[in-house]
């Protein structure tokens, strides 16, 4: 999780509901300069975007980044696969965890850091439908319990 001199842009809050994370870690994206200054105005859209390889190289797809209002020619398709700036240990050792354990690879967040557009990708291994219905069963007793305490204390 980012630390002190990062801006939060995109959060996919739906990829902690779909998926259990196992391990999460920092990439780099490679990004043309209208996507840059689209991502600064906060027009990016993690909803559905998931990453995949092609060859030894991580991309990701399904990112939304909007055409950015006065890029006219220089604007790229909004929904083209974005390639992460990963080490090649880092992509070797992802590449043999998703091949075999079958886990999947999610941006979980997008954020600035010290200049520079970040995205933390996650280790993810899908939820079944008896695992959410857990998670909001736990959320909703955690919630239960805060309300009693704010209503003894008072």
């Amino acid at each position: 999780m980012p630390q002190g001199g990062v801006k939060q842009i995109a959060v996919n809050r739906q990829a902690r509901h779909e998926y259990f994370v196992e391990e999460s870690l920092e990439a780099g994206i490679e990004l043309f300069g209208t996507e840059v200054k689209s991502i600064r105005c906060g027009g990016v859209n993690l909803k559905d975007a998931w990453c995949d390889f092609e060859g030894l190289e991580l991309y990701v797809k399904q990112m939304h980044i909007s055409p950015y209002e006065k890029g006219n020619i220089f604007n790229k398709d909004p929904l083209r696969p974005k390639r992460l700036l990963l080490h090649k240990r880092e992509l070797r050792r992802l590449y043999g965890l998703v091949k075999q354990q079958g886990l999947t690879i999610i941006p979980l967040q997008l954020y600035l850091k010290n200049g520079l557009v970040k995205v933390e990708v996650g280790l993810c291994r899908g939820k079944k439908l008896y695992d959410k219905r857990a998670d909001m069963a736990k959320r909703d007793a955690q919630r239960e319990m805060e309300r009693a305490l704010r209503a003894r204390n008072r």
